[in-house]
C-alpha cells in the first residue's frame, strides 16, 4: 500500500536524525487509504475527532547550554488530510535536543513552540497547537464512571478465537428505551503497520441508544485487533465505524483509545459524533488527563 510506502521512510530502519533543528525529518502519512477500505467517506466523515499526542522526552537548550526539558502536549483534527508519522516526529523533536533558542527557559520554550507549531501544521496541512507541560501539572481523572467491560462478561462462557478485526462478532439487541452504557477495554492490542511491532492501549465507549450491544460480542470483537496491523488512529476510527453502523443515526457515540508510549511518545485519539465532553481534560492543551497504569 502507498501508506506503508510513504510511513516506511524511517520506520523498521537506522536512522540516526540530526543533532541540529530539521523540519524535513517529519513524513505526514495520508488518512485516506484506510478509510476507504472501511467505507468510511473523507468527505462526510461519521465522527468530530482529535488526536492528541503526548512527547515525555522533549528537550532543548537555551543559548548559553542550558538544557530545557518538558513534557510536550499535540493537537490537530481528525479532518487533517494527514497524520504525522510517529518515529519521524520523535527524530524530528530530538533534532532539538542539541539546538540553542533564546537567552531564557521561557524564551526558548516559546521559540520552540512557534517552531514546532508551524512545521507541523505545514506538514500536515491543519492548523496544529502545541503546548509545554510544567511537572507542577495535576492529573485528572477523566473516565471515573466507564467500568471495566471485562465486569459484565462470564469468563467461562467467553471463547475467543478470531484475532483480525472481526465485526461480524458483534451482536445486538433492541430495546424499549434508551439506554447509557459507559465501558472500558483494558487489553486493546494491535501493531505497527510497518514494523509489526505490538502496540498496548485502553478504549473507551460511550453510547446512547435503544440499539444494546452486548458486551461479550464487543470483548471479541476488540480481542480481534490483537493481530491487526495499523496506526493507532486508524484503530480508533475503525472501532468508532463499526459500531456507528450497528446503531440507529442520531444515537450518541463516544471511542477513544490511550496508548502506551512507545519512544517515549503516545497516542490518543478521541472519535464522537455529538460530545467529546468525557476527554474534555485530554483534549485541553493545558491539562494533563490521568491515563491508566499502562500509560
Amino acid at each position: 500500500m502507498e501508506t506503508d510506502r510513504i510511513a516506511s521512510k524511517y520506520l523498521g530502519k537506522k536512522a540516526d536524525g540530526s543533532d541540529n533543528y530539521d523540519p524535513s525529518l517529519l513524513v505526514a502519512v495520508p488518512r485516506l487509504e484506510n478509510r476507504k477500505q472501511y467505507n468510511i467517506d473523507e468527505n462526510n466523515l461519521p465522527f468530530n475527532g482529535i488526536d492528541i499526542w503526548h512527547a515525555y522526552e522533549f528537550s532543548a537548550l537555551t543559548e548559553n547550554g542550558l538544557p530545557v526539558t518538558r513534557l510536550m502536549k499535540i493537537k490537530y483534527d481528525c479532518k487533517s488530510p494527514f497524520i504525522i508519522e510517529s518515529k519521524s516526529l520523535k527524530l524530528y523533536l530530538n533534532s532539538f535536543n542539541m539546538s540553542k533558542f533564546g537567552s531564557t527557559i521561557d524564551e526558548c520554550l516559546q521559540i520552540c513552540k512557534k517552531l514546532i507549531e508551524h512545521d507541523l501544521s505545514l506538514k500536515l496541512m491543519t492548523d496544529v497547537k502545541i503546548n509545554f507541560l510544567e511537572n507542577t501539572t495535576q492529573k485528572i481523572e477523566i473516565f471515573d464512571n466507564f467500568k471495566n467491560i471485562i465486569d459484565y462478561v462470564d469468563q467461562k462462557d467467553l471463547r475467543i478465537e478470531n484475532y483480525k478485526e472481526s465485526p461480524e462478532v458483534l451482536e445486538t439487541e433492541t430495546l424499549k428505551n434508551e439506554q447509557e452504557r459507559f465501558l472500558w477495554f483494558d487489553s486493546l492490542r494491535s501493531n505497527c503497520r510497518v514494523t509489526h511491532q505490538p502496540d498496548f492501549g485502553d478504549a473507551f465507549i460511550y453510547y446512547k441508544s435503544k440499539k444494546y450491544i452486548k458486551e461479550i460480542s464487543l470483548v471479541k470483537y476488540l480481542c480481534s485487533f490483537r493481530a491487526e496491523y495499523h496506526f493507532h488512529e486508524e484503530c480508533c476510527e475503525m472501532i468508532f465505524k463499526r459500531l456507528y453502523d450497528l446503531l440507529d443515526r442520531g444515537d450518541e457515540l463516544f471511542v477513544c483509545t490511550l496508548y502506551t508510549r512507545r519512544g517515549g511518545i503516545d497516542i490518543c485519539p478521541v472519535r464522537y459524533n455529538k460530545s467529546a465532553g468525557y476527554a474534555d481534560a485530554l483534549i485541553d492543551l493545558t491539562k494533563l488527563a490521568r491515563h491508566g497504569v499502562k500509560q
